[in-house]
This record gives C-alpha cells, sequence and structure tokens, in this order.
C-alpha cells in the first residue's frame, strides 16, 4: 500500500465532524469512602496496553494521522515492558515502577472524575490508569455500573466478541479470510441455537438464592452496557469502530448499535470457555498417531514409542502439587474396552461451509507483506480511510486458538522474610488492542473485590483481590472433552456412506440436528449488494457436534465431541460470585469449595495473610473404568459417561476431593504443567520437560537452601524464567554432553559449540544486549537455536519413525513453539502464536531430552526404550547433532526469520517482539519478548478480618 501524505482534507473533515460530536456527561460527584483493605498498599497489578478501549470517530482520524491515542489507551505498557530490563536490580521500593497500586479506593488527589450513572451507583475514575471504582448502595446498582464502565471501555470488542462467539462476524465486519476464519472457529466449538443460549439463562435461576441473585445481577448489568449504548449513541460519542464497519454514519447518525441482551452473556461465557478453559478433544489425531506408530513398529514396540510420546502420566513430569499424594484422572486403563481406530488414511474433517457466493468462494490468495499493521490514510475521505482499517479482517490471524500461557508463583508464610504468604500470578489472555481484559473495583451490598474480567463479563470480579485475599488462575486443560464414534445410517432406510447424515444411538436411526448460520456481508451501511456469502452448518448428535468422519473397518462412522461443559458454560456464575463476595469467602477452603462450583478447567490460587491454597476446578466427568480417554471411543451405552443424560449433557462429576487440591504447601508454581501426580494431561506437552521448570527449579532451590522470599525476589524469579529459553536451560546440556563424547575436528562447528556454550553459561536468555537497542546479547547463538531445533528434532526422531509417524506425530502436537512462532521459517509448521509471548508450551521438548538421555546410556524414566536418535548408536546421533547444527548455521536469517505485516524479514528482535493485535482502529508500539502474564499481580496481605 503506497504512503501518502497527509491529507489536509481528512483533518478538516475530521475537526468537521468532531465538531458535532459531545462529551460523556461528567458531573460533581462526592468520593466514596474506600471498602476496608487489609493490603496495606502491598498489592499491586498490571494490565497492558490500558484500561481504555474506546475511540471515537475523530480520535481514530486522529490516531490515524497523528499517532495520538485516547487517554489511558497505552499508559500500562511502558511499565509492563520495562520489567524486561529492570527485574534485576528490583526491590520492594521500585514495584511501583513496574505495576500499579492495586489497593481499593482512590486517593483524593488520583481522582480523574466522578459520575453517578444512576442514582444508586457512583463511579470514580482514577488518574493514574482510568480504572473505574464502581460504588453501589444498591446490588443492582453496583452490577448496573459495571456493566456502563465496561462499554464506557470496551463497548466495540464486547460487540465484535458476541459476534464472534455466535459465528457471525462476517455481516458485522466483512467478508476477511481472518474474520471467516474465526467465525468458524468458534461456531464449530459452541454450535448453540438462540433457544439453548436461552435454556442456559433459565437454569441459572433454578440453581437456589445464588443463582436467582446471579441472574438478577446479569440482568443489572446488561442494563448498565445498554444505558450507555443508548446515551453515547444520542450523544455522538460511541466507539468510532462503528463508523468504520458501516453500522452509524457520523454526519446523520443514522444506524444502530444493537443493545445487549443475557443470551450475550451466555455467548461470552462460551466463548472464554472455548479458548482457556477446556482439555481434550484430539482424540482423533491421537488415534492416527498411534496406529501410525504401530504400523512402523508392531504393536508392541509401536505401544512403547506411543506411551512415551503420549507421555500421559511421565514419572518426571514437574506438579503443581508435590507433597506425595496423587489424584489420578485421565489415566488410560491397561487394558481399554470400546478404543475405535480409523481405518488408515480414511479420517476427514467434517465440512462446515456450504454454498458460498461471490468473495466467499474466491480462494483467499498470498498477499504481499503489509508495509504496516496500521497503514497511513490513503484519501482524503476520513470515512473512507478509516473503513480501510478492517480490509484485512477485524481479527488476528490466529485468533481464537486454545491457549493456556498463565502462571502463578504462590510461597507460603514459611519461606518468605514477612511470615506472611507472597504471591505473584495472573492469566496471560494475549496481546490484544484493546485488550480482552478490563480492571475494575466493585463495591456494594454483598460485593468487594477489584481485579481483571473479561470484557461482557465484569459484572463480577474474574481475577483479582478481596478485603484481605487475592486470587488467580491458570489453564489446566484437563480431559473432560472425548470423542464417541457413532456409525452413521440412513434414516429412510439404505445403504449408509460416510456422507449420511444419520447416526445409531443405542439401536435407533436418528438424524443429526443441523444447526446454521447464513452469513452474507455487504462492504458499508446502506449497500444492497453483498460481496459474499456462505452457510456455517454444525452437525450434531446426541453425544456433540461432529468433527470428522471416517470408515472402521469398512464401515462408515463420524466422531463427536462430547464435552462436559457443552450446554453449561453458564453453570461457573456461582463460583464467581462467591470469589466476590466477602461474607462467602472467609478462608482458604471457602475458597476451594467456590472454586469447585466453577466448571471451567482452571488451577485456582488463593493467598491471604496466614494461608495459602490450591485448587483444580473443571467438570471432570466420571468415566467407565475401561474407557481410555485419549483414543476415540465406541458410541456404546457400555463407554458412555456414568450417570450421562443426552436430554441436558449432565453426567456424574468427580467429587471435591478428587479433584488435585491443597491448603498450606511450602509453593504452588504453575505455567500449565502437571496439576499433580496421577492426573493426565489432554495433550503431549506435560512431560520432563516443560517450561514450567523454569519457575519450580528457581523456587524450589532457593527454599532447599533456606533462602526466603519477599514480593520483589519472586517476581524476579518469574521474570528471569520469562525471559530464558525453556531449550537453552533444560536440553541444550544434554545436547552438549553428547556432543562431547568426543573432540571436534572442524573448527567452524567447534565455533558454532562454542557460541551455544557461552550463551547457556550466560543464562540461555532472550534479552537486549543495551537496553533499546533492539538487538539480543548472544543474538548468533538464538539464532542458532532456533534454526537447529526443526532441524535436529526432524534428523533425530524421522529416521526411525518413518516419514508418515513423524508427521502423524507432528499434527498431535507441534515439535516447536518458540517465541517467533515459526519455525524455521516452514509455513507446514507454523503454529500461529507470533508476537503473543507465550512460548515453549508445546513442542517436543520432554521427548528430545528422553531420547538423547537414553543415547547417553542412562535409565530414562518413561522413556521409549530403545533409543531413536541414530538408529540408538551414540556416535551416529552425535553426528546428526552436528550435521544439523552445520545445516543451521548455514540457514538464512531471512529463512529462520521470515517476516510479516510487523518485521521485516530476518529482523530477530521484531520476530520475538510482542505486537499487540488490533482489534479495533488503536494500534499499539512493539515491546520487547517475555514470556509473562498479560495481568498480572504481586501480593501480600500483612493483616485479615477479624474472624
Amino acid at each position: 500500500m503506497p504512503r501518502r501524505s497527509r491529507p489536509t482534507a481528512a483533518l478538516a473533515a475530521a475537526a468537521a465532524i468532531a465538531s458535532v460530536l459531545v462529551a460523556p456527561p461528567v458531573a460533581a460527584e462526592p468520593v466514596p469512602e474506600p471498602a476496608p483493605d487489609y493490603c496495606r498498599e502491598q498489592c499491586h497489578h498490571v494490565l497492558p496496553p490500558g484500561q481504555n478501549g474506546n475511540a471515537t470517530f475523530a480520535e481514530l482520524v486522529a490516531h490515524m494521522l497523528l499517532g495520538t491515542r485516547p487517554p489511558h489507551s497505552d499508559d500500562q505498557l511502558a511499565e509492563y515492558d520495562a520489567l524486561v530490563g529492570g527485574y534485576s536490580k528490583l526491590t520492594t521500593g521500585t514495584i511501583a515502577e513496574f505495576f500499579n497500586d492495586n489497593s481499593f479506593g482512590v486517593r483524593p488527589d488520583d481522582v480523574e472524575r466522578t459520575y453517578r450513572p444512576r442514582e444508586d451507583v457512583t463511579i470514580v475514575r482514577d488518574r493514574t490508569a482510568g480504572i473505574p471504582h464502581i460504588y453501589g448502595t444498591t446490588r443492582s446498582g453496583t452490577t448496573f455500573g459495571a456493566g456502563y464502565a465496561t462499554a464506557e471501555d470496551k463497548l466495540f470488542l464486547m460487540d465484535a466478541m458476541r459476534r464472534a462467539g455466535r459465528g457471525e462476524v462476517t455481516p458485522f465486519a466483512g467478508g476477511a479470510p481472518a474474520n471467516r476464519e474465526l467465525e468458524q472457529r468458534f461456531f464449530a466449538a459452541s454450535p448453540y441455537t438462540e433457544q439453548e443460549l436461552q435454556q442456559q439463562i433459565d437454569s441459572v435461576a433454578s440453581r437456589g438464592e445464588r443463582g436467582r441473585q446471579a441472574l438478577a445481577d446479569a440482568q443489572s448489568y446488561v442494563d448498565g452496557i445498554n444505558a450507555y449504548i443508548e446515551q453515547s449513541h444520542r450523544g455522538r460519542y460511541f466507539p468510532g469502530e462503528y463508523v468504520a464497519t458501516g453500522h452509524v454514519d457520523p454526519i446523520t447518525n443514522a444506524g444502530r448499535i444493537e443493545p445487549f441482551e443475557l443470551t450475550d452473556l451466555v455467548v461470552l461465557a462460551s466463548l472464554v470457555g472455548a479458548q482457556f478453559g477446556g482439555g481434550g478433544g484430539n482424540e482423533v489425531q491421537n488415534a492416527v498417531a498411534r496406529m501410525a506408530l504401530h504400523e512402523r513398529f508392531g504393536p508392541e514396540r509401536g505401544e512403547e514409542v506411543w506411551k512415551a510420546f503420549r507421555a500421559e502420566n511421565d514419572p518426571e513430569a514437574i506438579s503443581t502439587i508435590h507433597d506425595g499424594r496423587s489424584f489420578p484422572y485421565g489415566v488410560a486403563p491397561e487394558t481399554p474396552e470400546g478404543v475405535v481406530l480409523p481405518d488408515p488414511g480414511s479420517v476427514v474433517e467434517q465440512q462446515l461451509v456450504f454454498d458460498p457466493t461471490g468473495s466467499a468462494a474466491q480462494p483467499a490468495e498470498p498477499s504481499a507483506r503489509p508495509e504496516s499493521s496500521n497503514p497511513p490514510p490513503t484519501t482524503d475521505d476520513p470515512v473512507e480511510s478509516l473503513r480501510g482499517i478492517f480490509d484485512d479482517g477485524l481479527f488476528p490471524a490466529g485468533m481464537g486458538e486454545p491457549r493456556g500461557m498463565s502462571n502463578a508463583l504462590v510461597v507460603s508464610g514459611a519461606h518468605t522474610e514477612s511470615g506472611h504468604p507472597v504471591a505473584v500470578f495472573g492469566p496471560q489472555t494475549g496481546y490484544f488492542s484493546p485488550q480482552l481484559l478490563t480492571l475494575q473495583e466493585l463495591q456494594g451490598p454483598g460485593i468487594s473485590s477489584k481485579g481483571a474480567s473479561f470484557a461482557g463479563l465484569s459484572f463480577y470480579t474474574l481475577l483479582g483481590r478481596g478485603q484481605d485475599y487475592a486470587w488467580s488462575a491458570t489453564t489446566a486443560s484437563q480431559d473432560m472433552i472425548d470423542t464417541y464414534a457413532v456409525e452413521l445410517c440412513e434414516p429412510g432406510g439404505g445403504p449408509a456412506t460416510v456422507d449420511s447424515n444419520g447416526y445409531l444411538f443405542r439401536g435407533e436411526c436418528l438424524p443429526m440436528q443441523l444447526v446454521e448460520r447464513e452469513n452474507a456481508w455487504k462492504p458499508n451501511l446502506g449497500d444492497d449488494t453483498p460481496e459474499g456469502s456462505y452457510r456455517l452448518v454444525s452437525f450434531r448428535t446426541n453425544y456433540g457436534p461432529v468433527t470428522h468422519r471416517a470408515t472402521v473397518g469398512g464401515k462408515p462412522v463420524a466422531f463427536a465431541l462430547a464435552r462436559s461443559t457443552f450446554l453449561h458454560e453458564v453453570d461457573s456464575i456461582i463460583g464467581f460470585q462467591k470469589f466476590n463476595d466477602p461474607g462467602a469467602i472467609t478462608s482458604a477452603a471457602d475458597f476451594q469449595r467456590a472454586a469447585h462450583d466453577i466448571n471451567f478447567t482452571f488451577n485456582w490460587f488463593y493467598a491471604d495473610a496466614d494461608d495459602t491454597a490450591y485448587f483444580n476446578s473443571g467438570a471432570n466427568v466420571v468415566r467407565k473404568p475401561v474407557v481410555d480417554p485419549s483414543m476415540p471411543i465406541a458410541a456404546d451405552p457400555a463407554y458412555e459417561w456414568q450417570g450421562w443424560n443426552p436430554a441436558d449433557n449432565t453426567a456424574d462429576l468427580a467429587p471435591f476431593e478428587q479433584h488435585p487440591n491443597s491448603i498450606n504447601q511450602d509453593y504452588y508454581t504453575s505455567w500449565n504443567n502437571k496439576q499433580a501426580p496421577g492426573t493426565a494431561g489432554d495433550r503431549a506437552e506435560k512431560n520432563a520437560v516443560q517450561r514450567g521448570d523454569l519457575l519450580d527449579a528457581r523456587v524450589r532451590e532457593r527454599i532447599e537452601a533456606g533462602g526466603k522470599f519477599d514480593r520483589a525476589t519472586l517476581t524476579q524469579v518469574m521474570a528471569e524464567a520469562g525471559v530464558t529459553d525453556l531449550r537453552a536451560e533444560r536440553v541444550l546440556p544434554d545436547l552438549l554432553r553428547l556432543i562431547d563424547r568426543a573432540p571436534i575436528t572442524d573448527p567452524e562447528t567447534a565455533k558454532l559449540v562454542d557460541r551455544l556454550r557461552s550463551w547457556l553459561a550466560d543464562g540461555g536468555r532472550r534479552v537486549e544486549a543495551e537496553p533499546g537497542s533492539r538487538r539480543y546479547e548472544h543474538a548468533e547463538a538464538i539464532e542458532l537455536l532456533d534454526a537447529w531445533w526443526p532441524l535436529l528434532v526432524r534428523g533425530q526422531f524421522e529416521p526411525s519413525l518413518g516419514a508418515p509417524a513423524y508427521q502423524a506425530l507432528t499434527g498431535m502436537m507441534q515439535i516447536n513453539e518458540s517465541p517467533s512462532g515459526w519455525q524455521n521459517g516452514d509455513p507446514d509448521l507454523h503454529v500461529g502464536q507470533g508476537h503473543q509471548g507465550s512460548a515453549f508450551q508445546y513442542g517436543w521438548f520432554g521427548q528430545v531430552s528422553k531420547d538423547i538421555r537414553a543415547v547417553l546410556g542412562e535409565e530414562v524414566p518413561g522413556g521409549f526404550g530403545e533409543p531413536l536418535c541414530g538408529g540408538g548408536d551414540p556416535a551416529a546421533c552425535r553426528q546428526v547433532l552436528l550435521d544439523t547444527l552445520r545445516r543451521a548455521a548455514e540457514t538464512p536469517s531471512e529463512q529462520t526469520y521470515p517476516g510479516d505485516a510487523d518485521c521485516e524479514p530476518g529482523d530477530q528482535w521484531c520476530a520475538d517482539a510482542l505486537v499487540h493485535s488490533k482489534i479495533g482502529g488503536i494500534a499499539q508500539e512493539k515491546i520487547s519478548w517475555q514470556n509473562r502474564p498479560t495481568y498480572q499481580q504481586v501480593v501480600e496481605f500483612p493483616a485479615r478480618r477479624p474472624r
């Protein structure tokens, strides 16, 4: 896209439009007294880029022309970024340089504005970050204020996300490929009818007094959202993205911002659950990989290799619970029954898109690398310029892929300087502008909290603090999704084929339920001719949506996902309600019981002045003892969940005591690692080398040496782990040990090894040589490892596994997750995580380590038996390492870091850098990579309420 000078006509037009806009009403109101706060200025938090995610049309045009941003839209970004270079010198006295004060209330000199959107609620905005502090004289006023304030900050984001959750992005924002990709992804996960969404609302009211209160809270919240929509539209200070998407005319104000309904909250809850709170569902990919290994090695040896790759209950994996207890869940039995393996080569994905027309029927063409993610306007018309910001789609490519990126460090008072527990924890929701989370303080009858919530679900604080306690979560991903193989049939009679839309259920041939979305998109408001359209169709069985079709022994089957939270996303509302209720949470045990009311798969962490706690939540189904949950299961009552009722998708769930739980363990760490011995993960990443090692080792070693923690030293552990390359710290030493078994005769190869050794000796970190230099210290070694890893993994495993099995295993789990998101520039192995911070969760890190240690002659628990690298010959394996290392050194930088819309090819720092993906018109500056939660708290309570 060619660059142009700033058009003066556009400036003039924008100024003219701005002159008809009015600011939101502001009234001088008294500031309410703060609620009781026992943290005494020892609670801090941060959420980049900033609290404000709304911008008027004039503000969007000014951003495009002048680079300005609305107030509080980026004022937490610099302090978040600064920790990368400043953590080593951090003290408790300098925490406020990197985190904001998370005390209750607003100091008089920090009040930005005070106003009352309704008589029973006062909202105070602070100057520091623009956070709304909401004080309700009634409970209804409190949640009304939460809805109003969230709409002030994130209305367009909330609107866009409810469309995504329904699978209706394209009618709202156009048919760009990224929009289509996202709506298809979320529609496939939660293909609900409007009636089913309403049923979930109705079910809340049937759950006693707390359920009725939750429904009333949600309704008041929606009322607050809609009050802001009506006022902002009438006053013309609504988000400018509604102009960009053609929904409102900036001159006439014609158009409509659709009000929210309670069912929209169900959609948003479903979206959050699909993105962060589920586990399982990979059984078909697992089956394909397992069969490929059996075909390569035979059943006995193939099963041994499969179990090592699967790492279902790896004895070397670190666990959050390490007190000697075991919590068995999701582990395959020794002799499973009901396993269904598809015929080789017969598996196809279920078709989702039908009847494409116009632009939907046109395949996406590879586009040249854009000059900028925020290009300047190319026309003198500011409206047309603004509409161009969504040409590539409303949402970034890759959004909607399941993520599990949060971490937590909690140390008991027995190992802290003060004698009180210390916690550094938070969720990693990705980097977006605006951020998916929103900050708030809620004070009203039965509610006293401050922290973060997903925009659109913020009638309660989901992660944050109460008066004398704080809590957070990490994604757990234990297996609560199973795949059932249903035999296909023709309801009207006749032979079935893989295209048949009937299935056998308990002896009867039933038609699949079809849930459809008719999506057509137009370029702008008022246009009559659609640019394109298609029909999305979900084929549903009583078990759940169909994901694949295949044959088994020649018979056609469909594979359907049974998810324990399907039709039950709203059930978690009771647990979150309790988190916000000071009367409900008076102890660590109270918190655990509240967490048990949450059916999404999360690891919950708690700290107050005396105690720490951990609980793993989730709707953990009770399976028949003969079932292997990692494989497709025969659709037969003998293998269905115990107590399963297909009418409402209810089943027997594991009781509280069977969930991994603990109070006052010496310390807890979590980075989406294994919850407890005996608990199987949904994928193969929870094995001998997992990024949680970077946290666990640092905390454990300090405690074992008799050291104590304070808020600064625990934050330093998190920050150092967040800039460390897991492959360098945990795998490279084993690789070097094998290389060092013989002298290196080639001088150039020796230099490569020395380069890696020097980086490892310096900590294996990915940090700038000088702050702001945008060049890594040890840049050559880092690039060498980035280029080497995919070559190493292929060279180590493919010759022994064979190409079909190797490819099948990469389909089960990617071999790498580098910070840049690329794997040696191979688009077939691109994982779509570039610029989003999270790294080293998924990858063959443990598998590489186990195999190399076996080659070295070590006993390796949970290993492959006979090593695979070099056919088990140490000399041959060592040669593989050296050969692939030399090939890596010859790889051009432009291939290792191929460039994208934000970076030039070969720019290493930029390839790793965090980029806030726009879901709107405001772009943000790039910041240095760090593997860290997006929202993060640093907490130490010195006191607690009288009991």
